[in-house]
């Protein structure tokens, strides 16, 4: 695991970063308690999607169904030199655009799981991912406790959110992750399938970034889990985790350890 270290580089991303600060912190995925926002059990008003381009300029793939992988995917095979990164989509646009720069920068492919209340707030980041070469799935409508809800209120974050990603790309996305949770119920996993998602996709390697530990602890506890194979849960919207990447892809490099697509992990 590599040492991190103060650099001219990473000094300018921090400087970026902080100009983006109060109404960029989203709540993070593993708990609902704790995150200090109120959790509605139903929705009131479905939102009404806001302008933005009907199509992408790069096709959005749908998804795949994998034969060999469970319905519930927690890492891909671990005898590939493959890792993917996957994002809570979520929170301020320009430190989600720094942070994919920095990704193509350095020859990395990201799996991004979109809020469909950030899509209807922020239209153009569909166009942004897929053109980027990046996967873009559904995080549910409003990043709400998605496994503790009725089976109606649970179908319409998914299905909300999937409407989002079709009418910006034709698609309703590559993946769905269940928010508020690791992993989805036997419910969410039956409402998910019904939706048209085979899979679930979950994670091994929890960064923890969304506790604003700093982004040498992000730094740290991503390396030292990640291996072969390995899904690592990050989040848009938190400087340290822009701030964490460089060193991040940096050490995986070293590793010999490609960070790519969850298709392409895969596949």
């Amino acid at each position: 695991m590599v040492g991190v270290t103060t650099t001219d580089r990473r000094g300018a991303l921090r400087a970026g970063a902080g100009l983006v600060t109060g109404g960029v912190l989203a709540a993070g995925c593993a708990s609902a308690a704790g995150s200090g926002q109120p959790v509605p059990t139903r929705p009131t008003t479905t939102a009404t999607p806001s302008p933005g381009p009907a199509k992408t300029s790069r096709a959005a793939p749908a998804p795949r169904a994998y034969p060999r992988q469970p319905a519930q995917i927690t890492h891909g095979p671990r005898d590939r030199p493959r890792v993917a990164l996957t994002f809570h989509g979520q929170g301020d646009p320009a430190l989600a655009r720094t942070l994919l720069t920095e990704a193509e920068r350095h020859g990395a492919r990201i799996t991004v799981l979109a809020v469909g209340s950030w899509l209807d707030e922020h239209p153009e980041m569909a166009r942004r991912i897929l053109d980027g070469g990046h996967d873009l799935g559904n995080h549910t409508q409003r990043h709400v406790s998605v496994n503790t809800m009725t089976e109606a209120d649970a179908r319409a974050e998914i299905t909300d959110c999937a409407d989002r990603l079709t009418r910006l790309t034709g698609s309703i996305g590559s993946w769905f992750r269940p928010s508020r949770a690791p992993t989805a119920s036997p419910l969410v996993e039956r409402l998910a399938r019904a939706a048209g998602y085979p899979h679930v996709l979950s994670y091994d390697v929890d960064s923890l970034d969304y506790t604003r530990p700093g982004a040498p602890a992000v730094t740290r506890k991503v390396l030292a889990e990640v291996t072969g194979g390995s899904v690592v849960s990050l989040h848009f919207g938190y400087p340290d985790t822009v701030t964490a990447l460089p060193d991040v892809l940096q050490e995986l490099d070293r590793r010999g350890l490609r960070a790519v697509t969850t298709t392409e992990l895969l596949s």
